[in-house]
């Protein structure tokens, strides 16, 4: 599962990933995104423009739109029979853009948080599909992210992991498939060493907590041994 991630990153970073991308000035950042709110995505249906949606799927065939916020992963299993993921599946994909997401270990009776972040520190990219919704007055654009089994160093914290897609030729593949079974080899667990991760603090429990003190590196104070 993904249930909180960040993007702190300069225009300047996502163009040297994405130098095709229209990229505005004023990029939001966001330390602490969580679902329901706004984050960065690149569709499939406008591929040159960095958007704005909504974390939290909602299907285009919702009565009233609302955005519960229940529907943030899809998994990678079942996303293609699923009836709110087959036809975004099918017809609307994304990238998801972030620098790392969060995810939570249990140790002992304790369950801490570690900042998740690619190994060469460039931007971390998640598949997603997205969906449209309208009611002819007002309309909403949101997405999912696609979660899958998770590779050795995710295996030691949780059973799941976003898809993670790593270079422009899957960015493209999952864009714009030549077939749809195409984007079944995207979809299977990650390769094993390209994620680093560190624990960080439980400040990052609340979506009332944001700023970069979250991204950093938590040490536990010292115990009577370490001080001798």
């Amino acid at each position: 599962m993904c249930g909180r991630y960040s993007f702190a990153a300069s225009k300047e970073k996502v163009k040297a990933q994405f130098d095709q991308v229209e990229v505005g000035d004023n990029l939001t950042i966001n330390f602490n995104i969580a679902p329901t709110q706004a984050a960065y995505v690149i569709s499939n249906d406008k591929p040159g423009q960095l958007q704005e949606m909504h974390w939290g799927l909602v299907p285009h065939w919702s009565k009233d739109g609302k955005k519960s916020g229940r529907m943030i992963n899809a998994r990678a299993e079942t996303v293609a029979t699923k009836p709110s993921f087959r036809t975004p599946f099918k017809k609307r994909r994304c990238l998801v853009l972030a620098d790392s997401f969060y995810e939570w270990k249990r140790e002992d009776q304790q369950k801490i948080p570690y900042r998740i972040f690619p190994h060469n520190e460039e931007l971390l990219v998640m598949a997603g599909i997205w969906d449209h919704w309208t009611d002819g007055q007002n309309e909403l654009y949101t997405f999912s992210i696609l979660t899958t089994a998770p590779n050795e160093e995710m295996a030691s914290v949780h059973d799941r992991m976003p898809v993670v897609l790593y270079d422009a030729v899957q960015y493209q593949q999952w864009l714009d498939p030549a077939e749809l079974n195409d984007l079944n080899p995207l979809m299977e667990t990650p390769p094993n060493g390209i994620l680093k991760m560190y624990p960080v603090s439980t400040e990052v429990n609340s979506v009332r907590n944001n700023g970069p003190h979250l991204h950093q590196q938590f040490l536990p104070p010292p115990t009577l041994f370490d001080m001798d």
